[in-house]
């Protein structure tokens, strides 16, 4: 499909679409900054229809999945956007800014993403999460292409005072560790849209091993969080083009700095005890 004349290719496929493709299709022609940053779950709620509406839609537009529509979608608006000479991939950096004002930009654009993350954070949510981390017998990190490198530093970060923690890079192992977790043990996943394949499928499958288990995601609504029994929310909007984005970092990034210091808080003694142990271990790894 040419990625530039994908909206010029909806309102053509527009006459062959079903009564309930249309009203999607209706959604996104009206609104389609605003779609670039909603997850499958949230289109569904806009259109008033069912999330396998939207998928059916996305087959009718000869694409794999609800992924590469926004991915085909955000380059439409983006090449449409470098025509008119306009801001290409952000709604604050633009290809005329100098880099003066272009670094300024991206600050400003990090210090709101945690003012946005700090007010979505719900206090007690994450109180009950560090509790159940406390009383847990294992505690998993899980997460996918940029949100496995959080998955891992979080797991880096918890090592040093926390003897119980388990984090894998490989795919099948993540699964296979999802499918063995059980009562007493909590599963952290880690996932922006909360609709990569692999992380629900992980959510699902400690949800059903018996685990509790977390989703750190942007969506409230999203197949993710249905198998969660506790969700944080990140303040980031991160277009299909901006997998990784610092502003998405950086929000997940605070939550679990909160996470991992309200968690050594609770636990002092035995985190500081931890610490000393683990801070001593290295010394002779470093000049």
């Amino acid at each position: 499909m040419s990625q530039e004349n994908f909206l010029m290719r909806l309102r053509s496929a527009y006459p062959h679409l079903t009564k309930a493709e249309k009203k999607v299709a209706d959604f996104i022609l009206e609104n389609t900054q605003d779609v670039m940053y909603m997850s499958i779950t949230d289109l569904a709620d806009a259109c008033h229809v069912g999330e396998t509406t939207v998928f059916r839609f996305c087959k009718s537009m000869k694409l794999q999945g609800y992924q590469e529509f926004k991915i085909q979608l955000s380059l439409n608006i983006h090449s449409s956007d470098k025509e008119k000479g306009q801001e290409v991939m952000s709604e604050n950096v633009s290809m005329d800014d100098s880099f003066s004002v272009m670094s300024d930009k991206l600050l400003l654009s990090n210090i709101n993403v945690l003012k946005d993350t700090k007010a979505l954070l719900d206090e007690e949510k994450l109180e009950m999460l560090v509790e159940k981390m406390i009383e847990a017998k294992r505690i998993f990190f899980f997460g996918v292409g940029a949100s496995q490198v959080m998955a891992m530093m979080i797991t880096n970060k918890f090592l040093r005072i926390c003897k119980k923690v388990y984090c894998f890079t490989d795919s099948h192992m993540q699964t296979m560790a999802a499918s063995t977790v059980g009562e007493g043990d909590v599963a952290v996943v880690i996932s922006y849209s909360g609709s990569t394949k692999d992380s629900i499928l992980i959510t699902r499958l400690a949800r059903e091993a018996g685990a509790y288990v977390a989703g750190i995601t942007r969506f409230a609504k999203s197949p993710l969080t249905n198998y969660a029994d506790v969700v944080m929310l990140c303040g980031a909007n991160e277009g299909p083009l901006q997998g990784g984005s610092t502003t998405a970092v950086m929000s997940q990034m605070y939550i679990m700095e909160v996470l991992y210091i309200e968690f050594y808080r609770k636990t002092y003694e035995e985190s500081y005890e931890n610490n000393q142990k683990t801070s001593q271990s290295i010394i002779d790894k470093m000049y």
